[in-house]
């Protein structure tokens, strides 16, 4: 019974989406057609605004993601769908405007109720929020939490992903963990739904996935180096053997020419519509404690090659420099405010123009940090390949806290599968991370310890956890 139900997800799920996204749809189109009557008949206004919004929906939903009810929660999916549903709105809004300057209707281009779109998107919320709640209620009604077996290599490990794993009670159920070199772990693994296996020697790592595999287990792994390189592979036959080719030769040059192109206007865009915004903060700043606006510090871009990162200032002049802990007493009110929106990295987009960072890559670290984590880390150095971004992968799906091995994921799995397409989505999904209350989580730790005495003390097992 139970694997039957399962065999029917992915069809209960299509029907709650189906429902959902039509109500978006009908929303938008409804309302309008209240004082655009031409959008209710067969006409060259209606189908380009129709079409141009199932495109750009589609687009959208694409770079934020769907109504994945039953895989994340609640409010990701709520923020998600949002951010689609308004820039999607926004689009066919133009384009209907853009058909309704002609002749007969508007003489000159003329945005048309624009009112109307703010209620749009609000009663959109309404039932996005009404569908994701009620759908993963009733999704968590039909299936029980999946039954999970954690197998790992140590005490460290184990918290490490427990504590991940406990976030999602919902889904899955911590039932066991074992150690993976216990002998009677393949007389444990068919006990259960789901294996969990983290922090395992790669050749061990392989043979518990394919007994997994074997017995039709669900698998969840750590990715390493190799499957970060293997994520690029492209398939290719030489005479009748399969084989993947693994390419390690960054971006090419009609990359990295697009690239720039694309961060220059980009940059440029950015700083004009920001100046305003850049005015006040600058204002604040100086309101708040008289010192100086922007803060300089030397970073490593591409290469090792050493620049001056600019940022607005948050923390108090003439203070320790290292990276921020709960409660640190360094960061000023107005810079608490700053970090928590990222306006702070908005000068960065000088860097920018100047050619020492990117729009999207790697964020820049501070010297001694790259010290620190390439010894632990020897793999560290590979994010150097590309230019430093203001924003990136491991920003948007991580956080500031997030441990330095699995931001360096997150970035090399960046470098390795680069494509303009990649940071265009990279820059929409940035707009989630204002959203996310803990992407700017501190380090828990006292403000009296440096980061080089935390950074030890998480690879001992001993980091504290008083943010948890």
């Amino acid at each position: 019974m139970k694997r039957r139900l399962r065999q029917c997800e992915y069809l209960i799920v299509l029907l709650f989406k189906i429902i959902l996204y039509f109500l978006v749809f009908w929303i938008f189109y409804r309302i309008y057609a209240i004082e655009n009557w031409q959008m209710l008949k067969v006409n060259r206004t209606a189908a380009v605004t129709g079409l141009s919004y199932l495109i750009s929906g589609y687009l959208f939903l694409s770079i934020y993601g769907g109504y994945d009810i039953g895989k994340r929660k609640s409010k990701p999916i709520i923020i998600s769908l949002s951010l689609a549903a308004a820039l999607t709105d926004l689009v066919a809004y133009v384009m209907l405007c853009v058909m309704n300057t002609n002749e007969n209707n508007n003489q000159r281009f003329t945005l048309e109720q624009p009112w109307l779109l703010l209620i749009i998107v609000a009663l959109q919320i309404l039932v996005i929020n009404i569908g994701t709640y009620g759908g993963n209620w009733v999704y968590f009604k039909i299936y029980e939490p999946e039954r999970c077996l954690i197998v790992t290599s140590s005490q460290r490990a184990l918290n490490e992903i427990s504590r991940s794993i406990r976030k999602y009670k919902l889904q899955y159920k911590i039932c066991r963990n074992m150690d993976y070199r216990n002998e009677t772990l393949r007389d444990a693994i068919p006990k259960y739904d789901t294996i969990f296996v983290y922090d395992v020697p790669i050749m061990e790592r392989t043979q518990i996935v394919e007994f997994c595999y074997q017995n039709m287990k669900n698998v969840y792994i750590n990715p390493e180096m190799a499957d970060v390189v293997e994520r690029n592979a492209h398939h290719v036959i030489l005479d009748d053997v399969s084989l993947f080719e693994l390419s390690s030769l960054g971006l090419r040059p009609e990359q990295r020419f697009v690239k720039r192109f694309f961060d220059i206007v980009i940059s440029v865009i950015a700083l004009v519509v920001t100046a305003p915004l850049l005015l006040i903060c600058a204002l604040a700043i100086k309101l708040d404690d008289g010192g100086s606006v922007f803060f300089k510090q030397s970073r490593a871009t591409r290469g090792g090659k050493i620049f001056a990162v600019y940022k607005l200032r948050t923390m108090k002049e003439n203070v320790d420099n290292y990276l921020s802990v709960v409660d640190d007493e360094r960061i000023t009110k107005v810079g608490q405010f700053l970090r928590r929106f990222r306006i702070d990295e908005i000068p960065q987009f000088i860097n920018v123009i100047k050619g020492e960072m990117s729009v999207v890559g790697p964020r820049p670290e501070m010297l001694a940090n790259i010290f620190n984590y390439t010894n632990d880390l020897p793999e560290f150095e590979y994010r150097l390949r590309v230019k430093a971004g203001i924003t990136g992968y491991a920003q948007i799906a991580g956080k500031y806290n997030t441990s330095p091995k699995d931001k360096l994921v997150l970035d090399l799995m960046y470098i390795e599968e680069y494509s303009l397409w990649m940071d265009i989505k990279m820059i929409f999904q940035t707009l989630i991370v204002i959203f996310k209350k803990d992407s700017t989580e501190a380090f828990a730790i006292d403000t009296d310890i440096t980061y080089e005495k935390y950074y030890d003390s998480v690879y001992a097992g001993e980091a504290s956890e008083k943010a948890e």
